[in-house]
């Protein structure tokens, strides 16, 4: 068990095991109310969020400006995880101009005439872009595999496919950071019970959210199958303790921060011209 203190944290702790240390994988061995990136005191994690989004939109706006990478930022995670609100939190000072969400929902017809990556690879990010997902082409071996549309077999060549696009993208410049929101089935319940609670939260709540949730072990089970089978050395998964909004926030907030520190980005060379240049 994921240990709830904080301090130094281990990000292995929360990565499912890649490449041939790959085996058996289980979520019920994480603690989803873990805080390991907290520093005990919510007011100061918060406003340690807040100092790492003013940070992030300065890096990325080195990273628009540099233009030797991409980055895929992926967000995956049962109703209620907390996708929309990482976005919020985590993103709230960056550029539009160089930052863009997409939000995953059933295929139209279009898509469903095309294989179920065609629609994913129309939107992954641009050179010096940054694209994040709310919700993925993980869809796609999730409910299929849990309404039981496709076989094993078919699963386990669409975790080849995933894993092989995902491969194609990272050897092409993009950089992928792939977070599965990790909550209780008693966090989730209470975050449904608010929706249905708070007229400006009603919207959100759909009578197939109770359906899903009496899946709750099926889902859990192929998110355990999902996660074991695409964490790559190229794009490897981490699994975000989030029931804590703000413990989730510092850890996403934090790990993207580190990720675009470590690419050594820089501006591109002066133009010659500039030299001793004076507007009149």
């Amino acid at each position: 068990m994921a240990k709830k203190s904080s301090g130094d944290p281990s990000l292995s702790d929360w990565q499912p095991p890649a490449g041939k240390r790959a085996g058996a994988f289980s979520l019920a061995t994480l603690d989803p109310g873990a805080k390991p990136w907290s520093s005990g005191d919510k007011e100061a994690d918060k406003a340690t969020v807040e100092a790492l989004a003013s940070e992030l939109d300065g890096l990325q706006n080195l990273f628009f400006a540099d233009k030797r990478y991409k980055l895929l930022v992926l967000l995956q995670g049962t109703d209620t995880s907390g996708k929309d609100g990482t976005i919020r939190a985590v993103f709230s000072r960056t550029s539009p101009l160089g930052v863009h969400t997409v939000g995953w929902k059933a295929p139209s017809d279009e898509e469903r005439a095309h294989d179920y990556l065609w629609r994913i690879h129309q939107q992954v990010p641009g050179a010096g872009e940054t694209m994040i997902f709310n919700r993925s082409h993980y869809e796609d071996v999730l409910v299929p595999v849990v309404k039981s549309w496709i076989t094993s077999e078919q699963t386990a060549q669409r975790y080849a496919h995933i894993n092989d696009f995902e491969r194609l993208l990272a050897e092409t410049g993009t950089v992928i950071l792939k977070f599965m929101l990790h909550i209780s089935f008693k966090e989730q319940g209470q975050r449904l019970q608010e929706r249905i609670d708070d007229p400006a939260k009603r919207w959100k709540f759909s009578m197939g959210d109770l359906e899903v949730r009496k899946q709750w072990a099926d889902y859990q089970k192929a998110y355990e199958g999902l996660l074991q089978a695409t964490s790559t050395p190229w794009a490897p998964w981490t699994v975000v303790p989030a029931d804590s909004k703000t413990h989730r926030n510092l850890m996403i907030a934090t790990l993207v921060r580190d990720k675009l520190k470590s690419l050594d980005l820089c501006y591109p060379p002066d133009d010659p011209a500039l030299a001793g240049l004076k507007i009149e």
